[in-house]
């Protein structure tokens, strides 16, 4: 009996836009034949006859390039969704063919690997679906698998960020499954099989296992994996030939193909069928030309894709892009790295298409035009733009105005038309400048701004709550980088947008699909005259004001030249205390507060509260947000010790609550909360994840360690304002002194390292300490947390930044904390070393 397939071949390839803006993605040619034509030949190769195709997007190109699959000696039948069904909704849709051991596969994805193995395997165990896996080096864009020794799946994770890789082996989209998975399967419902099926089917216990395959896979998501399957076919990496044959080791030509004398040709490339090559002409490496192709006297071609039927001027220079069907390069046009030119376009002689620009199918470049940006109606792909749930680069380098406004119209564009935006900058010239223009993008997309002007970040996210704001925008030089500037972008609640927002933000920028607003829908903006009042009244109806008052407070306060300067009057002079207050005002050249700056503020403030005998004395950073504290002796409080402080304080008098804190946090925390009752929530290491956190019923606080605090009842963010009344109340109703408190702390041994290593080794590392780590209790959390007993555990956790892995060590003593830091340090090395 012949062995059923089912292709999916609905993808629209959204990522490979302009290719894909009148193409399937699976009919994108791979060494000039469609990525479905080399998964139908290797499933024909295989014995795999009776094959179904799902489609969607453009349904009747596939259709008529394959009819009913004889010329391929298989048999092709196909379903088409009317609308989208998810990965297994699509196959669903075919269940009434498949009646035994069936196998899905992508019609997008370039493989050789042997499926009969994996049917074999999946034999072998009785298993009702089988995954089959790969090993890959940057496994972020990829569904993780871990499997136990018998390849059984213990867990998934979709498409993780560094933080929460645990794994590198991923899920290729091949499977293979039995019938029985249909009665798991909603009809006529979008279900996946990925995010649905598979976690439903292993949390009702169903035997579920992946198969690690040893052969190549490539999944063509985007423009540098395209090339690269290109190179890897070239290479004879893949069991995938080129069709026709070589003239010269590296050299392939199919039939009828022209060289003329005077041409030069450096494999390896191919040269389709009916192809014209003329004197003078340089073709090198990794050159695919397509077939009824002329490329004219004097060109040099160097890491190019060329479609059917186009045609390269005399004199053109083209490297490292790719040229759509039909599309007419005149003469001397230079095509430079990462440009992608759509199907049926005419470049004038002479033209200049600059670095990574895509000019989108039927447009026209003048004669002696210079092309630097996209021509679309969807726009570039490009790397992901948020890094820790903001926009940073160096001004006028990575972040232009250009830059900065198209990205405000992209977050304008998910927003609903004449929703409110707050926006907020500090005071230094270049966030006046990329603010402007954000709130042009955001006013073209008919967005309504509230304007706030210069003021701290708290101010900006109690704003959208106060006013019912769909969000808000912040602009900031970088606290790490005084060259640079920093975009932070906030939701409905004040707090930073998910990361599922991120996405549908970057989604819009890379397509370039913005929303036009009308003449007449064009936003307003408006600049509200009492924000700082309204801000500062409604944090102190928040406080006990009498007990503050009644305890007569003595402190010293840096506004660090910040914005804290423009509320700490109205806010102390409420509060009855004797305050000192330094570095009043907002000054542009101390926009930066850099971990060096902030010390040098601690030091001065140190000397001041011993003299003046304070109670305590605070630093603000830049932003508002976050405070750094020194006590009534004048000692700096560290930032563990810290929130350590704040946790005594605020579990004391809030038994039976929750806090919330990062999974880095010390384990004293919740040695400390248990004493009253508080139950500690651990989350991941974001900013938004602890503020998502303190949304949640019950929670009292929540903070990290690095000078961050939040109290929900009033703004579920880091506010520094709220910090430190709210510490002078808790002060005043425990009677107590901050020395006093943390003499009563418990010892932390806490101890850091950092390992540099490459972007490929992260996944694998994860992999092997996981493995290494077997039989002792841990955490996936965020990254990998490793129980080494009860009293020590080690956290190893990826950079979401930088190719970095760092360890954390929270120990019972300095010498075991100082012990395990140096061996999983080791353990790290030896795990990224593991494949070289």
């Amino acid at each position: 009996m012949d062995m059923q397939a089912v292709i999916m071949a609905g993808g629209q390839g959204t990522r490979l836009r302009p290719l894909t803006s009148n193409m399937p993605k699976p009919m994108l040619p791979v060494v000039n034949k469609p990525i479905m034509e080399h998964i139908v030949e290797l499933l024909a190769s295989q014995g795999f006859n009776d094959l179904h195709a799902t489609l969607q997007f453009l349904p009747t190109s596939i259709t008529n390039y394959f009819g009913d699959g004889s010329s391929w000696g298989v048999r092709i039948q196909y379903s088409l969704e009317r609308t989208p069904l998810g990965t297994a909704g699509s196959v669903m849709n075919c269940r009434r063919h498949l009646d035994d051991t069936f196998l899905v596969i992508s019609g997008d994805a370039l493989t050789d690997i042997d499926l009969n193995r994996a049917v074999n395997f999946h034999r072998e165990r009785g298993a009702v679906a089988t995954l089959v896996l790969v090993r890959v080096d940057n496994p972020l864009e990829f569904g993780i698998v871990v499997t136990d020794g018998e390849g059984r799946i213990e867990r998934f994770l979709e498409k993780p960020n560094w933080s929460q890789v645990f794994s590198d082996t991923i899920n290729t989209g091949i499977y293979v499954l039995e019938p029985e998975i249909f009665s798991y399967i909603p009809e006529d419902s979008s279900f996946d099989f990925s995010q649905d099926l598979f976690p439903l089917l292993l949390s009702k216990g169903r035997p579920l296992y992946g198969y690690i395959a040893d052969g190549y896979w490539c999944d063509v998501g985007n423009f540098a994996q395209y090339l690269r399957a290109h190179k890897d076919v070239l290479e004879g990496k893949t069991a995938i030939r080129p069709a026709g044959f070589q003239i010269e080791p590296g050299v392939w030509m199919e039939e009828d193909v022209v060289v003329e004398e005077g041409a030069v040709l450096r494999g390896p490339l191919v040269l389709g069928a009916h192809t014209r090559i003329e004197r003078g002409t340089v073709m090198r490496e990794y050159t695919v030309i397509g077939s009824n192709v002329v490329v004219k006297e004097g060109s040099f071609l160097h890491r190019s894709i060329i479609y059917d039927n186009s045609y390269i001027g005399s004199s053109s220079h083209l490297r490292g892009c790719v040229i759509g069907k039909n599309c007419d390069i005149k003469s001397n046009v230079r095509v430079e790295e990462g440009v992608v030119i759509g199907g049926d376009c005419l470049i004038g002689e002479n033209a200049l298409i600059n670095h990574d620009v895509k000019i989108y199918p039927f447009k026209t470049v003048e004669p002696g035009a210079v092309v630097n940006t996209s021509i679309i109606w969807e726009s570039k792909g490009m790397r992901t733009l948020f890094g820790n749930g903001a926009i940073t680069g160096i001004t006028n380098v990575d972040v232009t105005p250009e830059q900065a406004l198209r990205i405000a119209m992209a977050y304008g564009s998910v927003l609903p038309r004449g929703s409110y935006v707050v926006t907020s900058r500090d005071a230094s010239r270049q966030a006046r400048t990329i603010k402007r223009a954000v709130i042009s993008g955001l006013n073209a997309t008919g967005i309504n701004v509230i304007d706030l002007e210069i003021a701290p970040l708290p101010v900006n996210r109690f704003y959208i709550r106060a006013r019912g704001a769909a969000g808000g925008i912040d602009v900031r030089t970088s606290p790490h980088d005084p060259q640079s500037v920093e975009i932070q972008f906030f939701g409905s609640e004040g707090t930073d947008i998910p990361e599922s927002l991120q996405r549908n933000v970057e989604k819009v920028y890379s397509q370039a699909n913005f929303r036009r607003a009308f003449s007449h829908e064009i936003g307003a903006i408006s600049f509200p005259h009492r924000s700082i009042d309204t801000y500062v009244d409604a944090l102190l109806e928040t406080m006990d004001l009498e007990a503050i008052r009644v305890r007569g407070f003595r402190m010293v306060v840096d506004s660090a030249f910040g914005g804290a300067s423009f509320l700490l009057p109205g806010i102390l002079g409420n509060l009855g205390c004797e305050s000192y207050t330094i570095n009043v005002g907002v000054d542009e050249s101390q926009a930066f507060l850099g971990l060096e700056a902030i010390s040098g503020h601690l030091e001065q403030l140190s000397r001041m509260v011993r003299s003046s005998r304070a109670d305590f004395g605070i630093v603000f950073d830049g932003a508002g947000e976050r405070v750094f504290l020194v006590d009534d002796g004048g000692r700096s409080v560290g930032l563990t010790e810290a929130l350590l402080l704040m946790v005594k304080m605020v579990t004391r008098l809030n038994p039976g609550s929750s806090i919330a804190v990062p999974v880095s946090a010390t384990s004293r925390v919740e040695e400390m909360a248990g004493e009253h009752g508080v139950k500690v929530i651990r989350t991941k290491e974001s900013r938004h994840a602890l503020m998502y956190a303190s949304l949640k019923e019950g929670v009292v606080f929540a903070g990290a360690g690095g000078g961050g605090y939040i109290f929900p009842a009033f703004l579920p963010a880091y506010d520094g304002m709220m910090s430190m009344v709210k510490l002078m109340e808790m002060l005043a109703s425990l009677g107590c002194s901050i020395s006093e408190l943390l003499r009563g702390l418990p010892d932390v041994h806490y101890f850091t390292r950092d390992l540099h290593t490459s972007w490929g080794s992260l996944g694998q590392i994860m992999r092997v300490m996981q493995e290494r780590s077997a039989g002792l209790r841990c955490d996936f959390t965020d990254g990998l947390k490793v129980f080494v007993d009860d009293r020590n555990w080690v956290l190893i956790l990826p950079d979401a930044e930088e190719p970095l892995v760092h360890i954390i060590v929270d120990a019972a003593d300095d010498t075991r904390g100082e012990e395990l830091a140096e061996e999983y340090l080791q353990l790290v090395k030896e795990a990224a070393e593991a494949g070289s």
